[in-house]
C-alpha cells in the first residue's frame, strides 16, 4: 500500500477558525497505512470526495460541543474506493463505493477512529461506519448526504412534526443544512417560505422547489423587516414551524412571522457563532437571548434540535430517518446539491468559501 497522498492536520485550536486556518491548519504528506496498523475490522479508504460543513471549521477553534483532541484529520464526511478489508469484514470488497457515517467514524465520531477525517487521500472506518455509497449518486453527493438530510429530517421531521399543508419558515436556505430542509419540507408536502441574504442564490432555491423565497438584506448590511411578507403569504396568520440554523436577528424577526402555537427549530447560530471561547476553552462568555415575551404570547414551543447529540443519547432515532432517507435517495427524491469543488491542496480557499458562504448547498474537496 504504498501510492503517496496528502492529509490535512488540525495541529492546534485556534481563536477563530479563520485564525486556525492562518496558523494551524496544514496539508502533508500522507502515505497509505501498512496492513500490519489496522484492525480486523477496519476499512482502507481512498477517499474522492470530502465535505466541507461548519462544522468542520467550528471544530478548528474548539467551538463545537465535540472536541477531537489535535492533531487530528477534519472532514467529517466522505465518500470513496474501498482499497483493504481488515480479515473479519465481510460487508465491504476491495473497489465497493462507500459513504462514511460521520457519527461512527472521523472527527465527530467517539471512538477510536475520531483523527482519521476525510480531508485525506486515505481514511481508516471501523466496517460498521461505512455505508455502500446509494445508486445514482456520485462521490461529491453522497459526501453531502447523512450530515445534511439527517439533520433536517431531526429538525422538521422529528421534533417539528411538520406535516403537509403547513406553512415552514427556512432560515439559511442556501446552506448546505437549508437546502437539505426545503428538499425535505416539499417531500413531505409543506409548503416552504425560503430565506437568505442573496436573491442570485434564492433564485437556485426556488428552482429547487421553494414555493417562495424572501431576500433579508437591508442595504446596510443588517437583516431586514420581513414578518409583512410573510404574513401575505400565509393569509394574514403566520408560519407554522420556523426552521432556524442562523439566529440573531433573523431569530427575532422570525418570531414576529408566526401562528399562534407554532414550533420553532432551534437547529444552529450561525449569524452569532463564538458564543463559546475559541482555542478549545469554550464556556460561555456570551449567550443567545431569547425573548421570551413573543414566545408567550404567541403561544409556541421552541425546540432545540441537536440531531447528533440527541442520536447518541438515543441511537434508535436513527434507525427510522435513516431509513426513510435511504429509500428517498433510491427512489430518486433526495439529490443533495453541490455548488463548488475543490482540489485538496486548495483545502483552505475550500474552507474560507463554505464560511463565508459563497456557494449554495455542498462545498467539496477532491483529493
Amino acid at each position: 500500500m504504498s501510492n503517496p497522498g496528502h492529509r490535512v492536520v488540525v495541529r492546534e485550536y485556534g481563536e477563530t477558525p479563520l485564525d486556525a486556518l492562518a496558523q494551524h491548519v496544514e496539508l502533508v504528506a500522507q502515505a497509505a497505512p501498512e496492513q500490519d496498523e489496522l484492525g480486523p475490522h477496519d476499512v482502507l479508504v481512498r477517499v474522492k470526495s470530502a465535505a466541507v460543513g461548519w462544522v468542520d471549521l467550528l471544530m478548528t477553534s474548539g467551538q463545537y460541543q465535540h472536541m477531537p483532541a489535535p492533531p487530528y484529520c477534519p472532514g467529517l464526511e466522505y465518500a470513496g474506493e474501498v482499497a483493504w478489508v481488515g480479515a473479519q469484514v465481510e460487508r465491504f470488497a476491495v473497489g465497493d463505493a462507500v459513504l462514511a457515517d460521520g457519527l461512527k467514524t472521523g472527527p465527530r465520531s467517539l471512538g477510536d477512529h475520531r483523527a482519521w477525517g476525510g480531508f485525506a487521500t486515505w481514511a481508516v472506518a471501523p466496517a460498521d461506519a461505512l455505508l455502500p455509497l446509494p445508486a445514482g449518486l456520485d462521490f461529491d453527493q453522497g459526501c453531502n448526504l447523512l450530515g445534511n438530510y439527517e439533520t433536517a429530517y431531526h429538525c422538521l421531521i422529528h421534533r417539528g412534526r411538520l406535516a403537509a399543508g403547513e406553512h415552514v419558515l427556512i432560515n439559511g436556505a442556501t446552506g448546505s443544512t437549508g437546502l437539505a430542509a426545503v428538499d425535505l419540507a416539499k417531500r413531505v408536502g409543506a409548503i416552504v417560505i425560503a430565506t437568505g441574504r442573496s436573491q442570485a442564490k434564492l433564485d437556485q432555491v426556488a428552482a429547487r422547489g421553494a414555493d417562495h423565497v424572501i431576500a433579508i438584506k437591508a442595504d446596510d448590511g443588517s437583516v431586514r423587516r420581513f414578518r409583512d411578507e410573510v404574513k401575505a403569504l400565509t393569509g394574514g396568520r403566520g408560519v407554522n414551524v420556523v426552521y432556524d440554523p442562523v439566529g440573531g436577528q433573523v431569530s427575532l424577526e422570525s418570531l414576529r412571522c408566526v401562528d399562534f402555537g407554532a414550533r420553532f427549530l432551534i437547529v444552529g447560530w450561525a449569524s452569532t457563532p463564538f458564543v463559546a471561547r475559541g482555542k478549545g476553552q469554550r464556556g460561555a462568555p456570551n449567550a443567545n437571548i431569547l425573548p421570551t415575551n413573543l414566545i408567550m404570547m404567541k403561544g409556541l414551543d421552541v425546540l432545540g434540535c441537536p440531531a447528533v447529540i440527541s442520536a447518541h443519547r438515543d441511537p434508535s432515532l436513527r434507525h427510522t430517518r435513516l431509513r426513510e432517507l435511504l429509500a428517498w435517495v433510491e427512489a430518486g427524491e433526495i439529490v443533495p446539491h453541490v455548488d463548488a469543488r475543490y482540489p485538496l491542496t486548495q483545502v483552505h480557499e475550500a474552507m474560507r468559501v463554505k464560511w463565508e458562504s459563497r456557494f449554495v448547498g455542498g462545498v467539496v474537496v477532491n483529493p
